[in-house]
């Protein structure tokens, strides 16, 4: 009883502070579709279409943070720092270059993009404006959050809760000021929301690069970010970051292509589905801080050659994570009367949104088992293989197509369509418990003989 208490107050400390930051990066999400929403449903539209770029690139950004905390959580349990940090220079060597990318193509070629998510008109020329307006971000996202990864392994996780949330109030103070044209601000509208984020970005980015200057982390060696001289290390950092990339890329896109086909049901569908999204996002935070911190801790026991102890935490933390789901889905249900009452939607919409709440109180449940176990326990001990299967082979085998078939060829209403895009996670429990229980996870994988 004693172990179980010393891990979860271990949890705890780590898994508030970061479930806290993406609760606040919710925010964000929920104070631009509410702020927009009062202007008109198409800017709402536009934007959470627009938004679907940010979501891509966190699926980069993503994979490559994870390949840190598998590695870098290991070596730091083991006491190789040296190590772990210069899996952090070779993780923000990759980070900054897709960041780029996504910079440089939102910024040129915003009009194109959009016609991927939507062909009405008015959608796309106002998404444009936001993706042209909010594409620094993009390249200032990917130096933080790998930065924020690795102060999570190495228990600075309130530090970067702190950071993050700052920027995330200032984010919502300036979307107000931007969106609405408040005091001596111009009104820009939807275009004043991305350069919200722009600027609250270039503050989260001054105040890392000072933590960094200040010892508050270990340092970002600008040396090894260029070159890493140790192949070894750096033929292990893709070895199990390639799956989770492939994972994150095939999840990611299977979940991009709901909002595709969303989006090609009309703007009401559209505006409830990305309320509906954003509600299940903020309360699923405490989901996915769980299962970041049941990586770090799992895979710092693994690190310290703690087998037995990391294979009873997992146990543990699977039963955690199912009554934590069902308390996440109750919120959901709570909170539906009061969302219907605030959000201002059209009669169709405000129709459409009421079921999707429901359906969202229920995926959750899912949505906490499966981050948990793929994300959480699998990685810690460098399993990262089955979870892109599994998550790759449900989208794109099973429910993206459904989806898909739904909407177009069988022409179902809505709320049909809807349902179908929320089958994913429970479609792959039973594959993922049966690969939990053969405990491949439970390994050590850090080098011997590289301490320095």
């Amino acid at each position: 009883m004693g172990y179980d208490k010393a891990i979860y107050k271990k949890l705890s400390s780590i898994v508030a502070p970061i479930a806290f930051q993406y609760l606040m990066a919710s925010l964000v999400t929920a104070s631009d579709a509410f702020m927009l929403g009062f202007l008109d449903q198409d800017s709402l539209s536009a934007s959470s279409l627009a938004g679907q770029i940010a979501f891509v690139f966190s699926l980069f950004y993503g994979a490559f943070v994870f390949g840190l905390t598998v590695l870098a959580a290991q070596y730091w349990g083991k006491g190789d720092k040296r190590t772990a940090e210069e899996v952090f220079a070779i993780t923000m060597r990759y980070s900054l270059l897709v960041g780029l990318v996504f910079t440089l193509s939102t910024f040129l070629i915003p009009k194109h993009i959009m016609t991927i998510f939507t062909s009405d008109d008015m959608l796309i020329t106002a998404g444009a404006k936001y993706l042209r307006t909010v594409s620094l971000s993009y390249l200032l996202t990917g130096f933080t959050q790998v930065s924020f990864g690795m102060m999570k392994v190495c228990d600075k996780a309130k530090l970067s809760s702190l950071i993050g949330s700052l920027s995330v109030v200032l984010n919502i103070i300036l979307n107000a000021l931007l969106i609405f044209g408040i005091g001596f601000f111009p009104k820009m509208g939807i275009e004043g929301a991305a350069l919200a984020t722009v600027l609250s970005k270039v503050f989260e980015t001054i105040i890392v690069i000072i933590a960094l200057a200040r010892k508050h982390c270990p340092p970002l060696r600008i040396g090894l970010m260029i070159h890493s001289k140790n192949k070894e290390l750096h033929k292990d950092y893709w070895k199990y970051t390639v799956p989770l990339l492939i994972n994150q890329i095939g999840w990611g896109c299977g979940v991009t292509m709901y909002s595709v086909i969303m989006g090609h049901l009309g703007s009401d569908a559209v505006a409830a589905n990305s309320i509906a999204s954003i509600v299940r996002s903020m309360i699923a935070s405490l989901c996915w801080g769980i299962a970041a911190g049941v990586g770090i801790i799992i895979g710092g026991m693994l690190g310290r050659n703690e087998l037995e102890k990391a294979k009873k935490a997992g146990g543990s933390f699977v039963r955690f994570s199912i009554l934590i789901g069902a308390v996440s889905g109750a919120v959901i249900l709570a909170l539906t009367p009061l969302i219907l009452h605030f959000i201002h939607l059209a009669p169709q919409a405000q129709y459409y949104l009421k079921f999707m709440m429901f359906m969202a109180a229920y995926y959750i449940i899912g949505n906490s088992l499966n981050s948990t176990i793929i994300t959480g326990i699998f990685p810690s001990g460098g399993d990262t293989k089955f979870g892109m299967w599994c998550d790759v082979i449900t989208l794109w085998c099973v429910v993206v197509p459904l989806g898909m078939i739904g909407a177009f060829v069988l022409k179902l209403p809505v709320l049909a369509v809807a349902f179908i895009l929320t089958l994913d996670e429970f479609v792959k429990i039973p594959a993922v418990y049966k690969h939990y229980m053969k405990y491949k996870w439970i390994k050590n994988i850090t080098k011997e003989g590289k301490t320095k």
